[in-house]
């Protein structure tokens, strides 16, 4: 049986049945056997003192100081001086994302101590990241409910700050506590602990309306960033092209998205030869995914997001090693953040036109697989000289940075797991970007600080472009060994397919997957969604 036949064997036994409402976490369930199903934690506020509070934990956000004041002094003294103790010994602080968990006599029957650092350098971030650094230590000590006092945001700032601190709070926790159980048949005996409710405690009517429009918006972002993970979580045999393209349908039924997508057919009719060249090892049909999304006036150039959509990725004749090669189910991370994009800015109802495209095949070796040498012909008319099939993420790209042309646009962000060159030059903790709109890579900047989603300029000069011509067809979709810079190249074969208005690409090879924060796990991270919010939200 060919190699592709035998990857691509679906099994019989799973079978989607239900998709839960928060968060979004697939739900699938095994024929023979009980699988977990997810908890979805409950994030609310209320309006009380936190010594008054009754809870299994209550987490008390704490600057770094050198002993205890305020509200922290009167709970040292109902514990016995133990806060001032650990002050003393320094075993706390305050520093960032530092914890002290400690036993209470009070209403809280445990007080959580949380770092935050130093007043001057608190951030929305700094406050993601320390939130979900407190709620990862209480699920593991098994609490199911807990709340945190939202008081020491008050020093901080107010109105539109003290909400976005508030919702810092709600997005870092809801984030952290992701878990992707769905193939795991359930322990009886030994059943996870997951904590299900956080309260967010405030002092006044005024900072309840706030914290509440702060926790709606929070447990929108986290949803959209759940649905990505779950995408890329699930395996090559579960999400497939046309299961992508199936859950594009109904999200934009749900959303009221313009939804399209094309088959070979249609491809073949546009002259999408590289997209096509990609897919024609696979059984598994290939699929160009077309949301439209609008929320300002229709004369209103729209952003394109264009996210790249390989399924499965075996590198094709130029197959990769076997080590780790299970982890390919994530190349077509580009295409999960483009769908959980779409899905966020219509749930938040954005003022902006954002048309999203999804180039989806498979990258199989079979004997009608592509060739190390092949030529193929884009839809622009380019041809292509295949020198590595395992640089075929660009390919199905070309086709669909050409195909957004048609919607004339404002601007193009396009984001790939392109290269593995990327985590050589940034590991884990940025994505590269790159492009021809120094302004437009800035705002990205702007927006990856802003979110702690990272991205990191890399050149893309004339040289780089012209080591992609080839010798017998117009580009080549490797450059000549010895001339590095993988990460630009792949880039700089982009380019020509981008347009001339502004356009950038974005390579998440490095973050879509293990990306270093406390609110992410092992795996799948979503990242880009919340990237391309904010950077939505404030250049539209």
């Amino acid at each position: 049986m060919p190699a592709n036949k035998q990857t691509t064997t679906r099994n019989p036994k799973f079978r989607l049945i239900a998709v839960s409402h928060k968060y979004k976490l697939s739900i699938l369930h095994y024929s023979t056997r009980t699988l977990y199903k997810a908890v979805m934690i409950k994030i609310n506020q209320k309006i009380d003192q936190s010594l008054k509070h009754k809870t299994e934990c209550l987490i008390l956000p704490c600057l770094e100081i050198k002993k205890p004041t305020g509200l922290l002094k009167e709970i040292d003294d109902n514990l016995q001086g133990a806060i001032s103790a650990a002050f003393g010994n320094k075993r706390f602080s305050g520093k960032p994302n530092q914890t002290l968990l400690l036993n209470s006599t009070g209403k809280a029957s445990n007080i959580l101590l949380l770092g935050m650092g130093n007043v001057k350098e608190v951030t929305a971030e700094k406050i993601r990241q320390a939130a979900a650094t407190a709620v990862k230590v209480l699920e593991k000590s098994k609490f199911k409910s807990v709340a945190v006092d939202l008081s020491a945001f008050e020093s901080l700032g107010n109105g539109g700050l003290y909400g976005e601190l508030a919702g810092a709070v709600a997005e870092g926790a809801g984030l952290a506590l992701y878990h992707f159980d769905n193939y795991k048949s359930k322990d009886e005996d030994d059943p996870p602990v997951r904590m299900e409710k956080l309260t967010l405690l405030t002092t006044s009517k005024t900072q309840q309306t706030t914290v509440e429009k702060s926790i709606a918006r929070a447990e929108k972002i986290v949803n959209a960033v759940h649905i990505a993970r779950d995408l890329i979580s699930h395996p090559g045999n579960t999400v497939t092209p046309t299961y992508l393209a199936e859950h594009a349908k109904k999200m934009a039924r749900k959303n009221k998205i313009t939804c399209k997508v094309l088959g070979k057919k249609e491809m073949k009719k546009l002259g999408m030869g590289s997209l096509l060249g990609v897919a024609q090892g696979s059984d598994e049909p290939p699929a160009l995914i077309v949301l439209e999304y609008k929320g300002a006036a229709k004369k209103m150039a729209p952003t394109v997001i264009v996210g790249k959509g390989i399924t499965f990725d075996t590198g094709g004749i130029s197959l990769k090693p076997g080590g780790s090669m299970d982890e390919m189910k994530m190349d077509m991370s580009g295409a999960a953040t483009t769908l959980a994009t779409l899905e966020l800015v219509a749930s938040l109802k954005l003022k902006a036109n954002v048309v999203g495209i999804v180039a989806a095949a498979e990258n199989m070796p079979s004997g009608s697989a592509i060739k190390p040498g092949d030529i193929l012909k884009s839809m622009s008319g380019k041809t292509i000289e295949v020198l590595n099939t395992d640089a075929e993420g660009r390919l199905v790209l070309a086709d669909a940075l050409t195909y957004a042309q048609r919607y004339k646009p404002k601007e193009v962000i396009d984001l790939a797991t392109l290269t593995g060159a990327v985590l050589h030059a940034l590991g884990h903790q940025a994505a590269a970007v790159l492009g021809n709109n120094p302004a437009m890579i800035q705002k990205l900047k702007d927006a990856g600080e802003a979110t702690g989603e990272r991205v990191w300029e890399l050149p893309l000069w004339e040289e780089h472009e012209k080591a992609m011509k080839s010798d017998i067809a117009d580009l080549k979709n490797i450059a000549s060994p010895g001339v590095g810079a993988g990460t630009t190249m792949g880039a700089a074969f982009l380019k020509p397919f981008a347009g001339d208005q502004p356009w950038t690409h974005i390579d998440i090879a490095g973050t879509a997957w293990g990306f270093d924060r406390p609110y992410t796990n092992k795996g799948a991270s979503g990242f880009g969604v919340r990237l391309l919010l904010s950077y939505l939200e404030k250049n539209c």
